[in-house]
């Protein structure tokens, strides 16, 4: 139940930091935002460690070097959502970074990448993941429906 709790909080605080950097970035730039977002949470994450985290900060002899990177793939993270919610909006382009985390995690399942036992990939994956795809494309259809009897509208009001 605990894991179900952090599922649906990192939900919720994934969006609500999207919109908030999208908006920074309108005044300052993607890279700018980038920069002072991963710079407040390190700031942040840092006594919240040192408060409670047991092991030395830099106790890393043991771990995979390549697993270092995911401050880096941080970056493009932010960066990457920035920009697709303000070319797609919030909602569209949650929509289809949600299907690709889940695509993703279903590859990293079923070829046991990075140390996880694999999952094999099975025809109810397949009909979950399609039904999500499915249902971005009849989303975005509605949105699609509507401009286009905006711009059929338009045009036999002036025509």
């Amino acid at each position: 139940m605990q894991g179900i709790l952090f599922a649906i909080l990192a939900g919720f605080f994934i969006s609500l930091q999207t919109i908030f950097n999208t908006r920074v970035s309108e005044k300052v730039g993607s890279w700018a935002t980038t920069t002072f977002v991963l710079g407040l949470g390190f700031l942040t994450s840092l006594p919240i460690f040192i408060a409670i985290e047991d092991t030395p900060l830099f106790s890393i002899g043991n771990v995979n070097k390549l697993y270092l990177f995911g401050g880096v793939l941080g970056v493009f993270l932010v960066f990457s959502i920035m920009k697709g919610i303000s070319s797609l909006g919030p909602a569209y382009s949650m929509s289809i970074i949600l299907i690709s985390q889940i695509a993703s995690a279903i590859l990293i399942d079923t070829f046991g990448w990075f140390g996880f036992e694999k999952v094999p990939f099975t025809p109810n994956k397949f009909w979950g993941l399609s039904l999500m795809v499915l249902g971005v494309l009849v989303f975005k259809l509605n949105n699609w429906s509507k401009n286009e009897l905006k711009t059929i509208e338009g045009t036999t009001q002036q025509g």
